[in-house]
């Protein structure tokens, strides 16, 4: 239900966004991605196959997300689908965190996701267009040492649906996409120090298991998709129930 639509991923060269946008490429999707390093776009690129395009752009500078959002426009035609996943996380308490620290998360999470979207719309200003922003539980779930992260997803849930709200009478939908704790995958690495925790990690989630970075790309896939033609404005969990108790307990074993 993808095939030979233009698929922009903002951070898609690494983790769960570099995984979601394997799964449109798979889906015969033309995608493309940009974040700050070259050699991961080079290395995305080639992972993507013969329909990807790459480009630089560090989130928190809007013209350089603007030239790279509208080059990616030029080279693969206007926007169908827009997933924003460029975000930054460490585990520091509050009172150990320097406000450069903390604007830096809130600038990338945050900020970025609003430069992202706002430089896109012109690209993707029709019905049936698509923008999937990822986001994660520390947007309501409190959670020990992730103040900065907490503040930062909130807004980004609040500008879903505000932007949902805004954009709806163009048929454009904005939809949040939740993932839990996934395997595998750079933000869980930061998060769980303690590999021997991984089993009790997994016990906290309800499904008894950790997530795959294919689960949060088949839900983007159904988001993009004419099946969720009538959704907007969703903040969608993809993390085993996680966040209905398990990420608190979670947060607190990592602190024990």
């Amino acid at each position: 239900m993808v095939e030979n639509k233009h698929v922009l991923v903002a951070g898609g060269t690494s983790g769960i966004n570099l995984g979601i946008a394997k799964g449109f490429a798979a889906a015969g999707a033309k995608v493309s991605v940009f974040s700050r390093k070259q050699d991961k776009v080079d290395a995305a690129v080639a992972a993507l196959g013969a329909k990807a395009h790459g480009g630089i752009a560090d989130v928190r500078e809007p013209e350089q997300v603007k030239a790279a959002i509208a080059a990616a426009a030029e080279a693969q035609g206007p926007i169908d689908v827009l997933v924003s996943g460029a975000a930054g996380n460490f585990l520091a308490p509050a009172v150990a965190m320097s406000p450069n620290a903390f604007g830096s998360v809130v600038g990338i999470d945050l900020n970025g996701t609003f430069h992202v979207l706002r430089f896109a719309f012109e690209h993707l200003n029709k019905p049936g267009a698509s923008i999937i922003n990822i986001s994660a539980p520390q947007a309501w779930v409190p959670m020990i040492a992730q103040a900065h992260v907490c503040a930062a997803k909130a807004g980004v849930d609040m500008l879903t649906k505000t932007l949902a709200m805004e954009w709806g009478p163009a048929g454009v939908r904005v939809n949040s996409l939740v993932p839990g704790p996934i395997e595998g995958t750079e933000g869980m690495d930061r998060l769980l120090v303690d590999k021997s925790k991984k089993q009790a990690l997994a016990k906290t989630v309800p499904l008894q298991r950790l997530g795959q970075v294919e689960d949060c790309a088949d839900v983007a896939l159904f988001l993009a998709s004419d099946a969720a033609r009538y959704v907007s404005g969703v903040v969608l969990p993809v993390d085993g129930g996680w966040s209905l108790g398990g990420a608190t307990i979670a947060m607190g074993q990592m602190f024990s």
